[in-house]
This record gives C-alpha cells, structure tokens and sequence, in this order.
C-alpha cells in the first residue's frame, strides 16, 4: 500500500516538475529572442499553454503531445509577437516539449524502477 501512495506523490511531483521545465525553457525562449517586457508573465502564458497543449495530446494519444504541445507553443509565441519565424517557433516548441517530457518520463522510470515496479 505504501508504495502506491510512493507512486502517486512522486507521480505529482513529477507532474510539477514538467510544467517548471516548460517554463523555465519557455523562460529561457523569450529571453533569447529580446522580450523583457513582462517576461514572467508572458512565459507563465507561454508555459501553461504549452502544457495545456501537451496534457491534452497525452490523453488522446502519446504522440499527440509532440503534436498539440508545438502547435500551442507556436500559436502562444505568435501571439506575444515574439521576432521568430514559425519554423523557427514549432522547432523550438517541440525541442521544449521533447527535453521536458523526456526528463520527466525519466525521473518517473528511475521512481518506478527504485520501488520494484520492473
């Protein structure tokens, strides 16, 4: 029984953790592109978007993630009027989407991995 609530705690976490990588790479994307005007706001919008987008092709399908995720990322970055072009701002939401999910599904293998799941 412990080891399910381990599971769910952890699973939590690593929930947030995704989301604080979006934003910190969202972060670091307006950052590089020359936005300093209201830059934690305009990267928390960029970020929760972007991890709308992910959750919700995560449910429909995994892939759907490296799909809607870009996708909400672009439209999000367009928005703000951010100087990239789109090419350069799918690219650059999949790039965020990949590294966030991959260290998140990661940490969740290593979790499951220490509490005897496999």
């Amino acid at each position: 029984m412990i080891y399910r609530v381990v599971v769910l705690v952890v699973g939590i976490l690593l929930v947030a953790a995704l989301y604080g990588l979006i934003w910190w790479q969202s972060r670091a994307f307006l950052r590089r592109h020359g936005v300093d005007d209201q830059l934690a706001d305009r990267s928390t919008v960029l970020a929760t978007w972007t991890f709308a987008g992910v959750a919700v092709g995560l449910v429909f399908a995994v892939f759907g993630a490296f799909v809607l995720g870009p996708w909400a990322f672009y439209r999000t970055a367009r928005a703000h009027d951010v100087p990239v072009s789109d090419g350069a701002a799918v690219g650059w939401g999949f790039l965020i989407v990949v590294i966030s999910l991959g260290l998140s599904a990661g940490g969740m293998l290593v979790m499951l991995n220490l509490v005897g799941a496999f």
